[in-house]
Protein backbone atom coordinates (compact mmCIF):
# COMPACT_ATOMS: atom_id res chain seq x y z
CA UNK A 1 0.00 0.00 0.00
CA UNK A 2 1.41 3.40 -0.93
CA UNK A 3 1.82 6.40 1.31
CA UNK A 4 -1.15 8.03 -0.14
CA UNK A 5 -3.31 4.81 0.22
CA UNK A 6 -1.85 4.45 3.89
CA UNK A 7 -2.81 7.87 4.81
CA UNK A 8 -6.72 7.91 3.63
CA UNK A 9 -7.77 4.87 4.34
CA UNK A 10 -6.57 5.97 8.11
CA UNK A 11 -7.68 9.49 7.62
CA UNK A 12 -10.14 9.43 10.31
CA UNK A 13 -9.19 7.18 12.97
CA UNK A 14 -12.30 6.69 14.89
CA UNK A 15 -12.26 4.27 17.70
CA UNK A 16 -16.23 4.65 18.05
CA UNK A 17 -16.56 4.40 14.12
CA UNK A 18 -14.25 1.45 13.78
CA UNK A 19 -15.92 -0.30 16.18
CA UNK A 20 -19.08 -0.08 14.77
CA UNK A 21 -17.44 -0.59 11.72
CA UNK A 22 -15.01 -3.35 12.51
CA UNK A 23 -15.77 -7.43 12.29
CA UNK A 24 -19.18 -6.88 10.64
CA UNK A 25 -20.38 -10.49 11.33
CA UNK A 26 -21.07 -12.26 7.81
CA UNK A 27 -25.19 -12.31 6.95
CA UNK A 28 -26.70 -15.78 8.10
CA UNK A 29 -30.43 -17.42 7.51
CA UNK A 30 -31.56 -17.24 10.73
CA UNK A 31 -33.56 -20.74 11.58
CA UNK A 32 -37.26 -20.50 11.18
CA UNK A 33 -38.93 -18.54 13.94
CA UNK A 34 -35.61 -17.58 15.53
CA UNK A 35 -35.72 -13.29 16.16
CA UNK A 36 -33.73 -11.55 13.51
CA UNK A 37 -31.00 -9.17 14.87
CA UNK A 38 -30.90 -5.75 12.99
CA UNK A 39 -27.63 -4.69 11.76
CA UNK A 40 -27.95 -0.88 12.63
CA UNK A 41 -29.03 -1.67 16.11
CA UNK A 42 -26.03 -3.72 16.56
CA UNK A 43 -24.11 -1.23 15.25
CA UNK A 44 -25.51 1.23 17.26
CA UNK A 45 -24.79 -0.39 20.53
CA UNK A 46 -20.96 -0.84 19.18
CA UNK A 47 -20.73 3.09 19.01
CA UNK A 48 -22.54 3.64 22.28
CA UNK A 49 -19.98 1.26 24.48
CA UNK A 50 -17.03 3.46 23.10
CA UNK A 51 -18.66 6.46 23.99
CA UNK A 52 -19.61 4.83 27.52
CA UNK A 53 -16.48 3.66 28.31
CA UNK A 54 -14.63 7.15 27.28
CA UNK A 55 -17.50 8.90 29.68
CA UNK A 56 -17.59 6.31 32.64
CA UNK A 57 -14.86 3.68 32.17
CA UNK A 58 -15.08 0.17 32.00
CA UNK A 59 -15.89 -0.50 35.77
CA UNK A 60 -18.93 2.27 35.95
CA UNK A 61 -20.14 0.85 32.71
CA UNK A 62 -23.82 -0.23 32.62
CA UNK A 63 -25.89 -2.41 30.08
CA UNK A 64 -28.61 0.07 31.32
CA UNK A 65 -26.09 3.39 30.29
CA UNK A 66 -25.14 1.48 27.19
CA UNK A 67 -28.74 0.82 25.91
CA UNK A 68 -30.18 4.70 26.27
CA UNK A 69 -27.05 5.66 24.33
CA UNK A 70 -27.48 4.13 21.59
CA UNK A 71 -31.33 4.26 22.30
CA UNK A 72 -32.68 0.81 22.90
CA UNK A 73 -33.82 -1.63 25.30
CA UNK A 74 -31.75 -3.54 27.41
CA UNK A 75 -33.60 -6.52 25.41
CA UNK A 76 -31.55 -5.24 22.24
CA UNK A 77 -28.58 -5.38 23.81
CA UNK A 78 -28.42 -9.04 25.79
CA UNK A 79 -29.57 -10.95 22.66
CA UNK A 80 -26.42 -9.67 21.23
CA UNK A 81 -23.90 -10.02 24.69
CA UNK A 82 -24.46 -12.12 27.83
CA UNK A 83 -22.59 -9.43 29.43
CA UNK A 84 -20.69 -6.01 29.56
CA UNK A 85 -17.60 -8.41 29.77
CA UNK A 86 -18.37 -9.90 26.77
CA UNK A 87 -19.57 -6.54 24.91
CA UNK A 88 -16.14 -5.38 25.48
CA UNK A 89 -14.37 -8.10 24.81
CA UNK A 90 -16.05 -8.79 21.33
CA UNK A 91 -15.44 -4.54 20.80
CA UNK A 92 -11.76 -5.17 21.20
CA UNK A 93 -11.35 -8.61 18.93
CA UNK A 94 -13.21 -6.56 16.38
CA UNK A 95 -11.17 -3.87 16.31
CA UNK A 96 -7.93 -6.04 15.97
CA UNK A 97 -9.50 -8.09 13.04
CA UNK A 98 -10.21 -4.71 11.11
CA UNK A 99 -6.36 -3.58 12.13
CA UNK A 100 -4.13 -0.84 10.14
CA UNK A 101 -3.20 -1.10 6.27
CA UNK A 102 0.86 -2.05 6.13
CA UNK A 103 2.19 1.15 4.97
CA UNK A 104 4.51 0.33 1.49
CA UNK A 105 6.96 3.87 0.58
CA UNK A 106 9.78 1.57 -0.19
CA UNK A 107 12.20 2.84 2.07
CA UNK A 108 12.02 1.65 6.52
CA UNK A 109 12.11 5.50 6.83
CA UNK A 110 9.17 6.08 4.78
CA UNK A 111 7.86 3.09 6.56
CA UNK A 112 8.18 4.43 9.67
CA UNK A 113 7.48 7.33 9.56
CA UNK A 114 4.19 7.22 7.74
CA UNK A 115 3.23 4.54 10.36
CA UNK A 116 4.22 6.77 13.04
CA UNK A 117 1.80 9.49 11.52
CA UNK A 118 -1.25 7.38 11.64
CA UNK A 119 -0.90 5.85 14.85
CA UNK A 120 -0.18 9.23 16.91
CA UNK A 121 -3.55 10.84 15.61
CA UNK A 122 -5.44 7.74 16.29
CA UNK A 123 -3.70 7.79 19.65
CA UNK A 124 -4.58 11.68 20.08
CA UNK A 125 -8.44 10.75 19.85
CA UNK A 126 -9.95 11.82 22.59
CA UNK A 127 -12.31 8.51 23.29
CA UNK A 128 -9.12 6.74 22.61
CA UNK A 129 -7.19 8.34 25.57
CA UNK A 130 -9.79 7.40 27.62
CA UNK A 131 -10.68 4.10 26.72
CA UNK A 132 -6.65 2.58 26.35
CA UNK A 133 -5.55 3.40 29.56
CA UNK A 134 -9.06 2.01 31.31
CA UNK A 135 -9.02 -1.00 29.48
CA UNK A 136 -5.09 -1.47 30.61
CA UNK A 137 -6.52 -0.74 34.24
CA UNK A 138 -9.26 -3.33 34.07
CA UNK A 139 -6.52 -5.63 32.26
CA UNK A 140 -4.27 -6.51 35.50
CA UNK A 141 -7.45 -7.68 37.41
CA UNK A 142 -9.39 -9.50 34.35
CA UNK A 143 -7.48 -12.11 32.54
CA UNK A 144 -9.96 -12.11 29.49
CA UNK A 145 -9.51 -8.48 29.00
CA UNK A 146 -5.71 -9.15 29.32
CA UNK A 147 -5.88 -11.65 26.62
CA UNK A 148 -8.03 -9.99 24.25
CA UNK A 149 -5.88 -6.57 24.57
CA UNK A 150 -2.75 -8.62 23.91
CA UNK A 151 -4.25 -10.56 20.76
CA UNK A 152 -5.43 -6.71 20.04
CA UNK A 153 -2.20 -5.52 20.01
CA UNK A 154 -0.57 -8.69 18.04
CA UNK A 155 -3.00 -8.37 14.93
CA UNK A 156 -2.90 -4.90 14.78
CA UNK A 157 0.45 -2.77 15.70
CA UNK A 158 2.79 -6.07 15.97
CA UNK A 159 1.31 -7.48 12.53
CA UNK A 160 1.96 -3.75 10.37
CA UNK A 161 5.62 -3.23 12.47
CA UNK A 162 6.54 -6.72 11.77
CA UNK A 163 5.36 -6.09 7.66
CA UNK A 164 7.68 -2.82 7.80
CA UNK A 165 10.27 -5.12 9.23
CA UNK A 166 10.10 -7.91 6.63
CA UNK A 167 9.77 -5.53 3.98
CA UNK A 168 13.38 -3.69 5.07
CA UNK A 169 14.88 -6.97 5.26
CA UNK A 170 13.12 -7.58 1.32
CA UNK A 171 14.93 -4.64 -0.10
CA UNK A 172 18.16 -5.31 2.30
CA UNK A 173 18.30 -2.33 4.31
CA UNK A 174 18.31 -5.04 7.46
CA UNK A 175 20.01 -8.19 7.65
CA UNK A 176 18.04 -11.14 8.04
CA UNK A 177 19.40 -11.92 11.30
CA UNK A 178 17.65 -9.21 12.75
CA UNK A 179 16.13 -9.83 16.07
CA UNK A 180 12.25 -8.97 14.99
CA UNK A 181 10.57 -9.19 18.32
CA UNK A 182 13.08 -6.77 19.43
CA UNK A 183 12.84 -4.64 16.75
CA UNK A 184 8.81 -4.43 17.07
CA UNK A 185 9.54 -3.16 20.59
CA UNK A 186 11.72 -0.85 19.24
CA UNK A 187 9.13 0.24 16.73
CA UNK A 188 6.33 0.29 19.74
CA UNK A 189 7.28 1.17 21.93
CA UNK A 190 8.27 4.71 22.45
CA UNK A 191 5.56 6.36 20.80
CA UNK A 192 2.98 4.70 22.88
CA UNK A 193 4.51 5.32 25.99
CA UNK A 194 4.73 8.96 25.38
CA UNK A 195 0.96 9.20 24.25
CA UNK A 196 -0.61 6.45 26.59
CA UNK A 197 1.72 6.26 29.57
CA UNK A 198 2.96 10.00 30.13
CA UNK A 199 0.62 11.23 27.79
CA UNK A 200 2.92 14.11 27.22
CA UNK A 201 2.01 16.34 23.76
CA UNK A 202 4.28 15.77 21.04
CA UNK A 203 6.43 18.65 20.31
CA UNK A 204 7.10 19.82 16.53
CA UNK A 205 9.10 17.68 14.96
CA UNK A 206 9.12 14.84 17.56
CA UNK A 207 8.20 12.17 14.68
CA UNK A 208 10.92 13.14 12.17
CA UNK A 209 13.08 12.39 15.22
CA UNK A 210 11.75 9.27 16.51
CA UNK A 211 11.82 8.01 12.58
CA UNK A 212 15.27 8.17 12.16
CA UNK A 213 16.43 7.05 15.91
CA UNK A 214 14.68 3.64 15.02
CA UNK A 215 15.99 2.97 11.77
CA UNK A 216 19.30 3.75 13.45
CA UNK A 217 18.39 1.33 16.72
CA UNK A 218 17.32 -1.37 13.66
CA UNK A 219 20.25 -1.03 11.73
CA UNK A 220 22.34 -0.98 14.64
CA UNK A 221 20.75 -4.68 15.86
CA UNK A 222 22.46 -6.06 12.34
CA UNK A 223 25.62 -7.41 10.99
CA UNK A 224 28.14 -6.19 8.12
CA UNK A 225 27.46 -5.89 4.61
CA UNK A 226 24.02 -4.56 4.78
CA UNK A 227 23.07 -1.34 3.09
CA UNK A 228 23.06 1.89 4.92
CA UNK A 229 20.15 4.51 4.82
CA UNK A 230 19.96 8.30 4.35
CA UNK A 231 22.00 9.51 7.50
CA UNK A 232 23.28 5.87 8.83
CA UNK A 233 26.85 6.37 7.77
CA UNK A 234 29.25 3.84 6.81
Amino acid sequence: MTAEQFSNSTADPDPASAGAAAAKPARRRAPAGAAVLREDVTEAIRAAVFAELAAVGYGRMSIEGVARRAGVGKTAVYRRWRSKLHLVLDLVSAVAVQGLPAPDTGSLEGDLRLLYEVTSRALRHPVAGQIIPDLQAEAARNPEIREALEKALREGQHSVASGIVQAAVARGELSESVDEELALDLISGPLYWRSVVTRVPLPKGYLDRLTAATAAGLRAMQGPGVMQGPGSGT
